[in-house]
């Protein structure tokens, strides 16, 4: 490394191209996820598919999850350059079928698609900043993340309105697609330079040995039975979704599928996880949970400023702006102020952040306060996790160890996708059953709310530890029980 390299920025040369390129496919899908929430109700009604609403968020969720995996072994075996095309084409794929559906499964079959591409993608793009920036640009690069929101954040909730309203919502999916080569186009400069050893900067004459000339790290098998785990995580989210189609039993089905769940995900996080473990176990739950609390009420905003007051779908979806605005405000705020911050303290005033805001939805929604209310409360829910998301992606990489940063970068997307779908699951299974719009909006938000309380609970444990080799949940002689392959 160079004396310019160890001073050099997130803008400026070698990390440029690396930074423009990343923000780039981050925009995308920001624009994409912001752009879908506005205009599923108007599809839901189109398509006659409300039995399907809930499914239609969670489902890419929970595929996802398999994509997480597959690009976070993937990574530790080759490096993130091969993940990270692949995960491009099959978000590309989801968006052109969801963009030409005729029936809601149609569209939910897109979903799915487009999620395994988008977990795929969100883990590459996680290692690529582990291999290519130095630890003391981690921040700035979330912060640039969350940043990559701001555009999308501004005109897309508004605009993917105004496209259905005016023309077709098919266009808000296929108005992507066509910026998706470019913004690959952007990146491959640096995935070209990249070695495939884990923990290496570059791919220079070095490569394949480790400082001193000690060989590197043996090739990382491929870990199926991680895989496997992770198609049953997503089998048990889908199939939670959907017990609420089933008469008498749905709800023994839906308990079924959320312990499998419960079971499944246990192999694909740090060993402690679901106990919620001092250090990096509370870290990787923490984004689960923020997850859950955050956008289980998410995607009812619009619902409920469509329905109750009689919102346009472009006017509610301005409500997701102001959210993301702060998000993104908030992360550029902790991104400037680095270590005058410290990472557990962001973590403990994001959740109570989102606790507020959550609260002030349901009490809106059952005291029948102006919309105006759960609009403003709605920012600080934004503002929460934009101090929480980067500083949890920060301690993530700071407590990883190289061969494992592919591993903990899936753990945790893996965590954000499964808490989110389950959720999403479990509050339209709620939204479902309760005979009234007034009652179903209020048992999501309050759904919301434990989830959120849950989250102040964990908030201060994520603090503490240091990187190790991380056990894997269900070790048996290196968690063999798990992962047959990786044991």
């Amino acid at each position: 490394m160079t004396s310019d390299d160890a001073t050099a920025g997130i803008l400026q040369r070698p990390y440029l191209l690396a930074t423009v390129g990343s923000c780039a496919l981050v925009f995308l899908a920001a624009f994409e996820s912001m752009a879908v929430t506005t205009i599923m109700p108007i599809v839901s009604r189109e398509l006659n598919g409300a039995g399907l609403y809930a499914l239609a968020f969670a489902g890419p969720l929970a595929t996802g999850v398999i994509g997480m995996v597959a690009a976070g072994n993937w990574a530790d075996r080759r490096g993130p350059a091969a993940p990270l095309y692949a995960s491009v084409a099959l978000f590309a794929a989801g968006l052109l079928i969801a963009g030409t559906a005729v029936s809601m499964p149609m569209l939910v079959a897109g979903r799915l698609v487009q999620g395994l591409g988008g977990g795929a993608m969100t883990v590459a793009l996680y290692v690529v900043i582990a291999r290519v920036y130095p630890g003391r640009l981690h921040a700035q690069v979330f912060a640039a993340f969350s940043a990559a929101w701001v555009i999308p954040s501004m005109i897309g909730p508004f605009a993917a309105g105004v496209v259905a309203q005016m023309s077709s919502w098919h266009w808000v999916f296929l108005g992507v697609v066509g910026l998706v080569v470019p913004a690959l186009a952007m990146i491959l400069p640096v995935m070209r330079g990249m070695s495939s050893a884990p923990g290496s900067r570059s791919g220079g004459p070095g490569a394949g040995r480790l400082a001193g000339g000690k060989p590197e790290a043996a090739i990382v098998p491929w870990a199926f039975g991680r895989m496997g785990w992770a198609a049953l995580a997503a089998v048990a989210v889908l199939g939670l979704n959907l017990s609420g189609q089933v008469p008498a039993v749905g709800w023994v089905i839906a308990a079924v599928a959320l312990v499998l769940a419960l079971l499944a995900v246990r192999p694909l996080v740090p060993r402690g996880t679901l106990g919620a473990h001092r250090g990096l176990p509370s870290v990787i739950l923490m984004r689960g949970i923020a997850s859950a609390a955050f956008f289980g009420a998410e995607v009812y905003v619009p619902y409920l400023l469509t329905v109750r007051y009689s919102f346009s779908p472009a006017f509610a979806g301005l409500a997701l702006t102001g959210s993301a605005l702060a998000w993104a405000g908030a992360s550029a705020v902790q991104g400037r102020l680095g270590s005058k911050l410290g990472n557990a303290p962001a973590v403990r005033i994001g959740s109570v952040l989102v606790l507020g805001a959550v609260a002030v939805l349901l009490v809106t929604t059952v005291f029948s306060w102006p919309a105006g209310v759960a609009i403003v409360g709605w920012l600080f829910a934004g503002a929460g996790m934009g101090l929480m998301y980067p500083r949890l992606s920060v301690m993530t990489l700071a407590l990883s160890r190289p061969e494992d940063q592919g591993f903990n970068s899936s753990a945790m997307s893996i965590s954000d996708s499964l808490g989110g779908a389950l959720s999403l699951a479990v509050t339209g299974l709620v939204f479902g059953a309760l005979t009234t719009t007034a009652a179903s909006f209020a048992g999501v938000f309050a759904l919301t709310v434990c989830l959120a309380v849950v989250g102040l609970i964990i908030a201060p444990r994520v603090g503490g530890g240091r990187p190790a080799r991380v056990g894997r949940a269900g070790d048996a002689e290196a968690h063999r029980a798990a992962d047959d392959i990786r044991a």
